[in-house]
């Protein structure tokens, strides 16, 4: 039994006295700690105690940072709809409200959900707190995360391929003749746009990247800003790090007297909802939403049934959306 213990407090991260009084039922232990010591039972193998057999909720935890950029909630559709498929609900978690993402991490844990979906979260910021991934890895619980994060973090992941997305959007700009080409993208610390950055310098070789780059938050706001910098600096074309940017950018031309696409190009990225209906449309690079939501669903719904998944990170090819919003370079 003493060997017993040791094993379930190492597996949780918990003293030995603390797994007796969970597997006694003891008061005066939190649910967080309770889940954490039930689910080291279950990974170890170890039966648990009658009175503590307590079937998994067929549940999975949808984390996601807002649902105000469409491309959250039309992933989140996706998501739903392949887990629904499979006999699971979503549990939608959104850190618009007053909770953090480790709170919901807790909460979910504390429902006994059968495993977690994380798409934008704080793993994608390598300066972000990231102490309730690292707790999740601990607990073996499956775990999904859509799109790129910090090394470190070795859960298996779904992604666009960000580098191809920057191929595309260049190539498409540089092919209508435009040369001074600017660079809008999210803070230093996110991985998605410092994948971006790099292929960015990699496809403009001999240009000077630094001077066309701009880093803000993902908002109308922040890309009306950073466009206003670069206008100012003489770009010509503008490749945003997602589509709310872009219709800041746009908004940033007409401020200053600009016209789109006549003046200034302005490409987006994700291909959210209405980007066809803007004025003008958008040209984006589209997310293939409906494959990776899909796929993050089988590969979590496979580390629930106890199949192998590789931890190795599958990336999807996304598509160049070419619409109003670009236009040949002035002068040509």
């Amino acid at each position: 039994m003493a060997r017993k213990l040791a094993d379930v407090a190492k597996q949780a991260g918990v003293s030995e006295a603390t797994v007796s009084r969970v597997l006694n039922g003891r008061p005066g232990i939190s649910e967080a700690t309770r889940a954490a010591v039930l689910t080291a039972l279950d990974v170890i193998g170890y039966e648990r105690p009658t009175h503590l057999r307590v079937r998994r909720a067929r549940m999975v935890g949808l984390i996601v940072p807002e649902l105000q950029n469409p491309v959250f909630p039309a992933l989140a559709e996706v998501v739903a709809g392949a887990l629904a498929q499979r006999g699971f609900n979503a549990v939608l978690c959104t850190r618009t409200g007053s909770m953090s993402e480790a709170e919901y991490v807790e909460m979910l844990l504390e429902r006994q959900v059968s495993g977690m979906i994380f798409a934008g979260g704080q793993y994608a910021e390598a300066d972000a707190p990231h102490e309730h991934y690292e707790r999740l890895l601990k607990l073996r619980l499956p775990v999904v995360l859509i799109n790129a994060a910090a090394e470190h973090l070795d859960f298996p992941r779904v992604s666009t391929d960000d580098a191809v997305a920057m191929e595309q959007a260049y190539s498409h700009l540089a092919d209508l003749g435009h040369e001074r080409i600017g660079l809008i993208l999210g803070p230093p610390d996110h991985v998605p746009s410092a994948r971006k950055l790099a292929a960015f310098k990699r496809v403009a070789k001999v240009a000077t990247p630094s001077e066309f780059v701009e880093r803000t938050r993902f908002s109308l706001e922040g890309g009306h800003a950073a466009a206003g910098r670069l206008i100012e600096r003489g770009a010509t074309g503008i490749i945003c790090g997602s589509d709310p940017l872009a219709l800041g950018a746009i908004r940033a031309a007409r401020r200053a007297n600009l016209s789109v696409p006549g003046d200034l190009s302005v490409v987006g990225f994700d291909d959210s909802a209405f980007m066809s209906c803007t004025n003008p449309p958008l040209t984006t690079v589209r997310q293939p939403l409906e494959a990776i939501g899909r796929a993050a669903v089988e590969m979590l719904v496979g580390q629930i049934e106890g199949s192998p998944v590789s931890a190795d990170e599958l990336f999807f090819e996304p598509e160049m959306v070419a619409r109003g919003s670009t236009g040949n370079a002035p002068g040509h």
